[in-house]
């Protein structure tokens, strides 16, 4: 597929490729509270484990491959490499636009809810919205994709009783079935104005809009009508790229005093249209529709005495939202307040450090979702939110009680989400290039059903499910709303889609 550059006419390429052994090494692991699978080698050129390229590193058992546990495990030697257990995924694709995107969001479409996933299964196809950070000053861009024919991976059958199922990694010399098992990619660009540091996209009044925030201060909101059109329907695509179509924003904030990232709309039906958008400066303004745009409220909401690093609204009340800040703070707002009192429920030290972001859960609305620049994941309950137990190191002040914490990662929490699907399963992305998979309802108790536990795995929370790696500098990940299980990553390197075995 191919991405036109609006400015020069220039032809960009963005890349789209199903990774397999021999392609980019990745860096995986699993652990469920039931089987714990090897997705994660180590390869060297010691050994031979049936492939045409690297060979395995063999650990206390041999015959059996190292598991790789980031962060826990020995530093990779010179002769030695990462590579991706297939089994431990259901589906794996990955995508590059021109620029590294810091931000996206997934668009929802008319092919269905609960699409499934499976090995040997049908193609799976999905519209984002996403933004770009171009260096050196170069020009920025929303970009609507549209990605199609994502096949998941591929297991031979056994022909005969006995016989044992095979991966499969497609090297059919047919080039016609090997040209159909290739990934789609249509992109329809539009010019942004500054980097983006966040888009969001929502479904009003029988449109989609996305708002973006720019490095620049301002905030915008687009029609995504025309792209949207575009990447499905190749004819329109043509004539998009042809005559460089850019649509120009509906509407544009500059009332912000300092660019910011936290940006959210509102999902309720009694709120549609509602946006919140929050600055560095911790100010945080409110956006009603109207007929002819939106109207932003003159008067911000204020109280973070830190930058506002993100906004969730309520799923269960059309007036709230949270919003969490560098201040260290978690604030609960209600917008038939007015901004001067508007916040209705304050957790000054959430984290011993900045809150980088929040979720809300769809399924349990009492239930948030912090992640810190400490790299400790918490969970709360809004009815428990006031108590406080013991005492800081001054003797002091109590500490929030929190309902579950997790300190896994060691580096900045980027984004956390639930899974609408399943309440208790949430995914969390950090500045040590890990994506992880929790179950907050698995108990420390649990252990596998044969009783056993590697070495590698002994030291690891029952609550993680799954370790992905092999990106560099994850900013955001999301599920997919209409494809239980399905989660897409964006980072330095590009984008990330996949299924894991356990979700």
């Amino acid at each position: 597929m191919e991405l036109q550059d609006r400015e020069n006419d220039e032809t960009k390429d963005v890349e789209m490729s199903e990774l397999t052994r021999e392609s980019k090494p990745k860096e995986k692991r699993k652990k469920s509270a039931k089987r714990v699978p090897d997705a994660m080698e180590l390869v060297g050129n010691d050994g031979d484990n049936g492939d045409d390229h690297d060979d395995q590193v063999v650990g206390d058992n041999p015959g059996e491959p190292d598991v790789y546990v980031p962060g826990q495990s020995r530093p990779l030697m010179d002769d030695e490499m990462l590579v991706m257990d297939k089994s431990s995924y259901r589906l794996f694709h990955e995508f590059q636009l021109e620029s590294a995107s810091l931000s996206f969001d997934i668009l929802l479409d008319n092919l269905g809810n609960d699409r499934s996933v499976e090995v040997n299964g049908p193609p799976v196809s999905a519209c984002l919205i996403a933004g770009t950070q171009a260096y050196q000053g170069g020009k920025n861009h929303l970009v609507l994709l549209r990605l199609g024919n994502m096949l998941p991976f591929r297991k031979k059958i056994a022909e005969n009783p006995g016989e044992e199922e095979e991966d499969s990694d497609e090297d059919s010399s047919d080039d016609d079935e090997n040209l159909d098992a290739q990934p789609e990619l249509e992109a329809a660009t539009i010019e942004h104005s500054g980097t983006v540091n966040r888009v969001r996209a929502h479904q009003h009044a029988g449109r989609y809009f996305a708002a973006s925030w720019s490095e620049l201060g301002k905030v915008f909101i687009w029609d995504l009508t025309r792209p949207l059109t575009a990447v499905n329907d190749s004819a329109v695509m043509t004539e998009y790229a042809r005559r460089n179509e850019s649509p120009a924003p509906v509407f544009a904030f500059k009332g912000h005093r300092n660019e910011g990232f936290a940006l959210d709309w509102s999902s309720n039906v009694g709120a549609s249209g509602h946006l919140a958008s929050g600055d560095c400066e911790g100010h945080i303004y409110h956006w009603v529709p109207r007929t002819s745009g939106w109207l932003v409220q003159r008067t911000p909401y204020t109280g973070h005495t830190g930058s506002v690093e993100d906004i969730q609204w309520s799923y269960s009340e059309p007036t709230v939202f949270l919003s969490v800040s560098a201040d260290h703070s978690i604030r609960v707002w209600d917008v038939r307040s007015p901004p001067s009192s508007g916040s209705m429920l304050t957790v000054p030290d959430a984290h011993p450090s900045d809150v980088n972001v929040a979720a809300w859960n769809r399924q349990l609305p009492v239930q948030l979702l912090t992640g810190g620049d400490d790299g400790s994941l918490r969970v709360w309950d809004l009815r428990q939110i006031h108590r406080r137990y013991g005492a800081t190191s001054d003797g002091q002040s109590m500490i929030p009680a929190y309902t579950h914490v997790y300190n896994f990662h060691k580096k900045p929490i980027t984004s956390v989400e639930w899974n609408s699907n399943d309440p208790g399963v949430f995914v969390a992305t950090s500045e040590d290039d890990q994506v992880t998979l929790w179950d907050t309802t698995l108990e420390q108790a649990e252990i596998p059903e044969d009783g056993t536990t590697s070495n590698a795995t002994a030291n690891l929370p029952v609550q993680l499910l799954f370790i992905h790696s092999g990106q560099t500098e994850v900013k955001e990940s999301h599920w997919h709303p209409q494809i239980p299980g399905l989660l897409f990553t964006t980072a330095l390197n590009g984008f990330n889609v996949f299924r894991t075995c356990n979700i």
